[in-house]
């Protein structure tokens, strides 16, 4: 399911603040009747996309045989997913690709690029690899129209053949520390019409091959190819060239980490006044020597942390307490893997890239960001995405004010860079958290100087997704490589500041606490917010919640926020009830011997529902041989609603023997839940991000929790999940699979949402279901044996 990044328009405090404060002197505060209407978009889930146009249609083709087109890059339509029998893209890939699948030992296909050749047809270069090793295999098939079907022509490139004679010219036995792992192929025609393939992914580094463009294939007799950067299983992979008629340069992009939310991935750029290089970052550096030092272990990134021209990496634009919009504000996770587009009758050009985004887990969406040529020929990007456009002249007095400021360093980190403060003056100055002097030239030349560096790039206007409003933006690259963004934010007086705090100052339902609570201790501009407790006891002024004992009875605390900006000072109170501790056991339990009751006798029968969890109907029917007696059958298009409330608070567990009849990305098992933003739930089969094991998985304070294995079709298993206050434990029939901390406190409510095989978004789950029972304690390892045991 794909989780969108919370884009809302002003709430009604936030827009009244705005109205208030029209007569401060605000950035943006003049209006111009040529501003673009508010964007709308439609999101969609393509990893790693590659840009290929048919007609007025712009498609992208990327991993796990995914494809999607737009035609005017806001709005994208999902056309195909997943290698399996059922994708238009092949009739039949899994017996087209057959020798493919088997030499990578994989189910799926890895990053995939399109090209259109000279006679029209289309040429799909596609590659599979086995993960755990860079054993891969690339090749090409073609088809007379984009969306397919395309008919295979064969493989041109394998790696991964240990201890046997490579690809290589020279027939060497293949050396993973110097030989590439073939994939992620991209396909170009250079400026004198020669058609090349760049490709390769950590292990030897990224190559470059002359292809024919009447077959497709790479020209005989090259092996590998040149190699171009990388090396020692340096953590460099996706690369992609563009090439720039203006500076008559060849821009090769790159992504530096690892793709998945924790793995740091960032786009790197270096250029070259040749195809097949050499290719140098800003600093001058030539990229065919960085690669990961071989005295290191495996995927060092300090030998090539310091290389490369870094254009986009993990950020986050902040909100605070006070500011326009909900949730924690704009920004990207590990974003990269990125194709490029060019306006054929605009010349405007867009980097086009696949991203995860701040609290959501494994999720990624496409995003096209617009990119322009700073006065040095590097390209700079729009810091938000493209939202249909704004190429009106920026002006001085529009570029004055305050800005959120967030720095691209050279860094390899899985941290996002968040938000600072600046102010760029009337006078020309730099204030805040940097400083220096700025200028304006042209039509939107930028130019920052702070610190003794110098950076250049532009001034746009953007759409900023929190304010919902066009602001100015700048984005700026110094020649060591490293790139500023800024956002235009509203000046606030100290006063209004305080007051759209306390509008926004918000903690949620109070009314029967379980958890702990989240304090803010800062807001808007500056603001602070201090907290005083009734009862310390109970609920601290840091938000720690201790709850009464079972039978003490519920305890009742008032908080108090002072906040204070300079002289400005209000103060906000909340009532929270903090409910007595519930005595710990089973608390619903369901052996479906032809009904749906609870075992316990504390609950009425269960219901069913239809394929989401709130909507009616639906069916249950009973098979003979459960895991225990009889047992639920799930058709795939109905659930069973459990209870509401069967467990409030942060030590729980469930537990269920599972027999699924197919397994699809997503579909849950069991789904606890306080509401669409925080859940929990059981998953058959995981995301691509556990590699597709059965996982427990939380939203939207992501967690995934992969146990390495996958339940199999067809038989019995037992999964249990047991949580004690963020230590999480995934069993996989009796055994240990996964063992965490810091699982997220979800059922922080005594009305929360139980059901097996439905939640609200997903695929229903289709097998069988025998023996759940929930608990309001953690299960020890020797019970969960216990309930394995048939």
């Amino acid at each position: 399911m794909a989780r969108r990044p919370v884009r809302a328009a002003l709430t009604a405090a936030a827009l009244t603040l705005a109205l208030a404060v029209t007569s401060a002197p605000v950035a943006q505060a003049h209006r111009r009747p040529a501003e673009p209407p508010p964007p709308t978009f439609q999101d969609v889930s393509v990893h790693d996309p590659s840009v290929v146009t048919s007609g007025d249609e712009i498609w992208v083709f990327g991993s796990h045989l995914a494809a999607a087109k737009t035609d005017g890059l806001l709005h994208w339509e999902k056309v195909a997913d997943g290698a399996n029998a059922d994708n238009p893209l092949f009739d039949d890939v899994r017996a087209n690709l057959a020798e493919t699948f088997a030499w990578a030992q994989s189910d799926t296909l890895w990053a995939a690029d399109v090209i259109q050749l000279p006679d029209g047809r289309y040429a799909m270069y596609y590659n599979a690899c086995k993960g755990d090793s860079p054993r891969s295999a690339m090749g090409v098939a073609v088809s007379d129209d984009v969306d397919g079907p395309y008919v295979d022509q064969g493989i041109f490139l394998r790696s991964g053949m240990w201890d046997q004679p490579s690809d290589a010219v020279d027939g060497a036995i293949y050396d993973a520390r110097v030989h590439p792992n073939t994939v992620d192929p991209d396909a170009f025609v250079d400026a004198q019409g020669t058609w090349w393939l760049v490709y390769g992914s950590y292990s030897g580094g990224i190559f470059i091959l002359e292809l024919d463009p009447s077959t497709g294939k790479p020209v005989a007799g090259q092996g590998y190819g040149k190699h171009l950067v990388g090396g020692n299983h340096s953590r460099i992979e996706g690369p992609t060239v563009m090439y720039d008629t203006r500076t008559r340069y060849y821009y090769l992009f790159l992504s530096f980490g690892g793709l998945d939310a924790n793995g740091a991935y960032n786009v790197r750029v270096a250029r070259s006044k040749n195809p097949d290089g050499p290719y140098l970052d800003a600093a001058g550096n030539d990229m065919s020597q960085v690669k990961a030092d071989p005295t290191e272990p495996l995927f060092d990134d300090a030998s090539i942390e310091p290389f490369g021209t870094k254009i986009l990496g993990n950020h986050l634009f902040a909100r605070e307490v006070g500011d326009p919009g909900e949730g924690p504000g704009t920004g990207y996770l590990s974003p990269g893997h990125n194709s490029w587009y060019r306006d054929p009758e605009t010349g405007e050009s867009f980097l086009v890239f696949h991203s995860r985004f701040p609290g959501q887990g494994e999720q990624h969406e496409v995003r096209v960001h617009q990119m322009w040529m700073n006065a040095q020929g590097w390209p700079v990007l729009d810091p938000y995405r493209y939202a249909g456009g704004d190429d009106r002249r920026v002006e001085r007095k529009d570029v004055a004010g305050e800005y959120a400021l967030v720095t691209h360093d050279k860094a390899l980190t899985a941290d996002q860079r968040r938000s600072t403060a600046v102010t760029l003056t009337a006078t020309g100055k730099v204030t805040g958290s940097l400083t220096g002097k700025w200028s304006l030239t042209g039509k939107n030349q930028a130019r920052i100087d702070a610190g003794g560096t110098r950076y250049e790039g532009v001034f746009t206007r953007s759409w900023q997704p929190d304010q919902a409003r066009w602001v100015v933006t700048f984005s700026v690259l110094s020649r060591d490589g490293v790139t500023l963004w800024g956002s235009a934010v509203p000046s606030l007086t100290a006063k209004q500041a305080v007051d759209a705090v306390v509008a926004d100052l918000d903690l949620g339902d109070t009314s029967g606490v379980v958890a702990d609570l989240t304090l803010p201790t800062t807001g808007t501009h500056g603001t602070t917010i201090t907290w005083a407790s009734s009862d310390p006891a109970v609920v601290s002024t840091t938000g720690d919640v201790t709850r009464p004992e079972a039978g003490a009875g519920d305890a009742h605390v008032t908080l108090t926020a002072t906040v204070r900006n300079g002289t400005a000072q209000r103060a906000a109170t909340f009532d929270v009830t903090v409910l007595q501790r519930v005595a710990g056991g089973v608390v619903g339990s369901w052996s479906f011997e032809g009904d749906l009751a609870d075992g316990t006798g504390t609950h009425a029968p269960a219901a069913t529902t239809g394929p989401r969890i709130d909507q009616a109907g639906g069916t249950v029917t009973y098979v003979a041989d459960g895991a225990r007696g009889q047992a639920a059958h799930l058709d795939g298009t109905s659930g069973v609603r459990l209870p509401d409330g069967l467990v409030s608070g942060s030590t729980w567990s469930a537990s269920m023997w599972l027999r699924p009849q197919v397994l699809t990305p997503y579909t849950t098992a069991f789904f606890a839940a306080r509401d669409t933003n925080s859940w929990v739930s059981v998953v058959p089969r995981g995301h691509d991000g556990v590699g597709g094991s059965t996982m427990v998985w939380s939203g939207a304070q992501w967690y995934d929790a992969g146990t390495g294995t996958q339940i199999p079709v067809g038989e019995w298993s037992h999964v249990a999940v047991t949580v004690d206050g963020g230590d999480v434990v995934v069993y996989v029939d009796g055994e240990a699979r996964y063992t965490g901390t810091g699982f997220p406190d979800l059922l922080t409510t005594t009305t929360g949402a139980f059901a097996l095989g439905v939640n609200w978004w997903d695929t229903p789950f289709q097998g069988d279901v025998d023996e759940v029972s929930v608990w309001s304690s953690a299960l020890t390892p020797t019970e969960v044996a216990a309930l394995a045991t048939r």
